[in-house]
């Protein structure tokens, strides 16, 4: 029943949270009681702040309220961000941790370490020991960001740039 519920109310939801500016990442309903429990996730290119959390939380909250036939029960409403552990699953994840560092688990072979150039529609160039990578997503089994406490190389943001615009050039 959450299943379907949840695939009932991601239109509604979907739409409340792009009306707000955002894109909806993930919608679960769980049972709680006698609650049905609405965990929202939402994301953007420049990120997701508290206060925009609350802003999104009020919109699905009205679209929620609007549609109260589709739960047909009391619920509680949880909207967040998504954390650092949230897996790259989709492209506007990978553009949106543009180099940052990441752990790749290929469907094939060991994991390994490399930071994010330019996110295309079916592949992402990655820098890996000092070389440019294109790593399809679909030979990609799971991807995180890693947590740095450092910028950044400065060499590998110029290589990654500069691989960035030598495509840009390629394609005109």
């Amino acid at each position: 029943m959450p299943n379907e519920l949840a695939s009932r109310l991601e239109p509604i939801v979907a739409e409340a949270v792009t009306t707000a500016g955002f894109d909806l990442d993930s919608l679960e309903v769980q049972q709680a009681g006698r609650r049905q429990l609405v965990k929202v996730v939402v994301d953007s290119d420049d990120g997701v702040g508290l206060d925009e959390v609350a802003e999104v939380s009020r919109t699905v909250s009205a679209a929620l309220d609007e549609n109260e036939h589709v739960l047909a029960s009391a619920y509680t409403l949880e909207v967040t961000s998504p954390g650092l552990d949230r897996p790259l699953t989709q492209r506007r994840h990978w553009r949106r941790a543009r180099f940052r560092l990441v752990k790749i688990t290929p469907v094939e072979g060991p994991a390994y370490l490399g930071r994010v150039g330019h996110a295309g529609e079916k592949s992402v160039r990655v820098l890996v020991d000092g070389r440019i990578k294109d790593v399809s997503y679909q030979s990609v089994a799971k991807a995180v960001v890693e947590v740095e406490f450092k910028q950044p190389p400065a060499e590998e943001l110029k290589q990654l740039t500069a691989d960035e615009n030598e495509k840009k050039e390629e394609s005109k």
